[in-house]
């Protein structure tokens, strides 16, 4: 089909995400806490999903995310929006195991036929993720939005947290970084088709190294990278833990060729939304670091936190899952910055 997506929404992807700041005086509630022993986590951590224990050893993992097309092809916009709302079960250390739509549809607009195509992406990432698409709620939308509520399962031992991080451990990320970019590029008509391409081929990588990175006990923490940005989710970690963490800009996985669109100002609003939330907690940047690190990501990688003295064991099995992962930071005792950035 020859409609464009993206022309229909104001946003794009986790770009459309609250930002930070705004998203704190959202959640924020004057109503007595209530306790529940059971649910291990909840909004409390900003963490990726919710996880209740059943008391058996056995937690259910429940999230939900949802966005406004990031690419002009439904069915591929269908397949990026499950893969991102997947990611965030495996962030648990979890494995999924069923997931249901959620379909916002401007019918006037845009024909039935486009939204088929979009749930049949959904299915066959779902199909892949070896879950069924098994229902789901659809409403009459100004705009274009899908996404899905996924649950699954995790031991309680395997369950990892954002929240955990140990001092002196190593930071990897397993997914490059400046989706944001070049997706605005594409709005822009500036992209070339290659560097979309691997763009997309990144969005539609499904992050199932989660499910198994949680059964090491030497990763102390994990989350995945979504549209707060690298420095956004690492702040959240470093806070969560009460800790800091220092990076060095050239070790972070990005892709190799984000200054031209830099240079062409191809920077999406998420990115400035996000400076604005958190730029006082960081270390003094360049330009090209803060458009590179705060942009926001969709379907983005892993940070996982890393004991150190287990460096090597993690890095071989990383590359025996087909990951070749190296550090690109650490985490370190609380400073005056969450995160200092050299390099």
């Amino acid at each position: 089909m020859s409609i464009k997506l993206t022309q229909y929404s104001h946003g794009a992807g986790c770009g459309c995400k609250i930002s930070p700041a705004v998203l704190d005086t959202i959640l924020h509630s004057n109503l007595p806490k209530q306790k529940f022993p059971s649910l291990l986590v909840g909004n409390e951590s900003k963490d990726d999903a919710a996880v209740y224990d059943l008391g058996d050893g056995t937690c259910i993992v429940s999230t939900t995310d949802f966005f406004m097309p990031i690419v002009d092809d439904p069915f591929t916009f269908g397949a990026i929006a499950s893969v991102n709302a997947i990611s965030d079960v495996y962030a648990m250390g979890g494995e999924p195991f069923m997931a249901i739509a959620i379909l916002g549809w401007p019918i006037n607009k845009i024909a039935p036929e486009v939204a088929k195509e979009v749930l049949e992406g959904s299915r066959k990432v779902c199909s892949d993720a070896g879950i069924p698409l098994a229902g789901g709620h659809s409403i009459d939308c100004p705009e274009p939005v899908f996404g899905l509520a996924v649950s699954g399962k995790l031991k309680k031992e395997n369950l990892k947290r954002n929240d955990s991080a140990k001092a002196g451990s190593l930071l990897y990320l397993t997914k490059s970084i400046g989706i944001g970019i070049i997706t605005t590029a594409q709005k822009k008509g500036i992209v070339k088709d290659e560097h979309l391409k691997k763009a997309i081929d990144t969005m539609l990588t499904l992050n199932k190294p989660g499910a198994q990175f949680g059964k090491l006990a030497y990763v102390n923490a994990m989350t995945d990278v979504t549209g707060f940005g690298l420095l956004g989710h690492l702040c959240e970690m470093c806070e969560g833990s009460n800790l800091s963490a220092e990076i060095n800009f050239s070790k972070v996985p990005q892709f190799s060729f984000l200054q031209e669109y830099i240079q062409q100002k191809s920077m999406p609003g998420g990115t400035q939304r996000n400076w604005e939330s958190y730029g006082h907690k960081i270390s003094t940047v360049t330009d090209e670091q803060k458009a590179i690190l705060a942009d926001p990501q969709t379907s983005g990688g892993l940070l996982v936190s890393v004991d150190a003295e287990h460096q090597k064991e993690f890095e071989d099995f990383a590359r025996s899952i087909g990951l070749e992962l190296a550090s690109f930071g650490k985490i370190i005792p609380k400073q005056e910055k969450v995160v200092t950035v050299i390099g």
